[in-house]
């Protein structure tokens, strides 16, 4: 067995639950370790992570619409979504598939042009950028871009070494010995071989392709890593490996980063928070212990308690979180008519169980009880309202003993 054979084993101990959501728990030095604790809903406590003051990303009111084939009314995909990221920290976007993830990461790295709102990184409002500036931005290298599929995403007949040094070569950066050199680095920095640099994508495994991708990403130092759903494609170890790695990652080399996952528990172990999408709008957000211990809005607390679980303890039923067969979200109780969603209303009412006449309007983003806005929030006119609903033991599905 060659050393590259064994890249893919040589990292930490594998010790995040696939099945579980992991509770983050604190480090020495403040930020969230991996662990592992409940899937349910229950108050466990605040679970709040210090993380580095020093601001990197902020995304304010963008919104981004798309074309209808054909002509006619444009599609909205990201509706006044905010978002910061600050440097070492990693922020978890998650929500189902077509809440607007992707979308949002490609209009942070400016592959989409936003209809509204900026994207400031250091303060420079990079969303405005045009012609030389834009360009000279991208040659910086500070934002990049690792992308779910890398067998994709590297040129299938470059060796590895030619793909993580190409952004190099393309800057004019050093010399190409000490490009060599760097690229050396970046892969022992990511726990492969050299060797690995000589060879082409197809020569070697998918958790190695990824970290190649990785490698190719942080080799200029970047302020800020995009990551749009890095180890959906990978088996459980790998999925891992690369988790771990970004999480190292993060603290060496102080990088802000945003990770898109359908994967609670691969955000779980590692994330600081986590910001919830759906139909394009932040309906949640806040510290990611806090967040998936007591979600404070029905849509996060339904994503969380459909999750997969192994352990034994009482969940929330995600039925109870649903409407019940023939009911009419939007309606009052003592209301002889449907409330019908309007334009610029609460996104979720459609399928909000706890959803009235009011959530016709746009939910206001309201500060957790006792949190400021800044660290927890929700969008929901029911924040403080809609668990005491969900009661009795109708509520609560009791997991048998795996």
């Amino acid at each position: 067995m060659t050393n590259t054979d064994l890249a893919d084993t040589d990292l930490a101990d594998t010790d995040l639950a696939d099945t579980d959501l992991a509770d983050t728990e604190l480090a020495d030095d403040g930020r969230a370790t991996t662990g592992r604790a409940a899937t349910g809903v229950g108050d466990t406590g605040t679970g709040t992570v210090a993380v580095p003051q020093t601001e990197l990303l902020r995304v304010e009111g963008l919104g981004l619409s798309f074309p209808r084939p054909g002509g006619g009314r444009r599609v909205r995909v990201l509706d006044d979504v905010d978002l910061s990221v600050r440097a070492g920290e990693i922020v978890g976007v998650i929500g189902e598939t077509g809440s607007g993830k992707t979308t949002l990461a490609r209009a942070i790295a400016g592959l989409g042009a936003p209809d509204a709102g900026r994207v400031l990184l250091d303060g420079v409002d990079i969303s405005q950028l045009r012609g030389r500036a834009q360009r000279d931005f991208r040659r910086s290298g500070a934002l990049q871009f690792v992308f779910q599929d890398p067998l994709r995403a590297l040129d299938p007949d470059l060796t590895i070494g030619a793909s993580i040094a190409e952004g190099l070569a393309i800057t004019g950066t050093g010399t190409r010995a000490s490009r060599a050199e760097q690229v050396s680095d970046a892969l022992r920095r990511v726990g492969l071989d050299p060797a690995v640099a000589d060879r082409l994508p197809a020569q070697i495994s998918g958790g190695q392709r990824q970290r190649a991708s990785i490698a190719r990403a942080v080799i200029g130092r970047p302020r800020l890593l995009l990551c749009d759903e890095p180890v959906s494609a990978l088996d459980a170890s790998n999925r891992n490996h690369i988790l771990r790695l970004l999480d190292g990652l993060r603290r060496q080399l102080e990088v802000g980063i945003v990770l898109i996952s359908h994967d609670l528990s691969s955000l779980a172990g590692i994330a600081d928070r986590v910001v919830v999408l759906y139909r394009g709008r932040v309906v949640e957000d806040g510290p990611i212990a806090d967040v998936f211990s007591r979600p404070q809005h029905p849509y996060t607390a339904l994503l969380i308690a459909s999750a997969p679980s192994v352990r034994r303890q009482d969940r929330l039923d995600p039925a109870s979180l649903r409407p019940a067969a023939g009911a009419d979200p939007g309606a009052d109780s003592d209301s002889d008519g449907a409330a019908r969603r309007s334009a610029g209303g609460c996104v979720f009412a459609h399928r909000c169980r706890f959803a009235t006449h009011a959530c016709a309007e746009t939910p206001p983003r309201r500060a957790v009880a006792g949190r400021p806005a800044v660290e927890w929030a929700a969008a929901c006119h029911h924040v403080e309202t809609w668990r005491d609903q969900v009661t009795g033991s109708t509520a609560i599905l009791k997991e048998s003993s795996a």
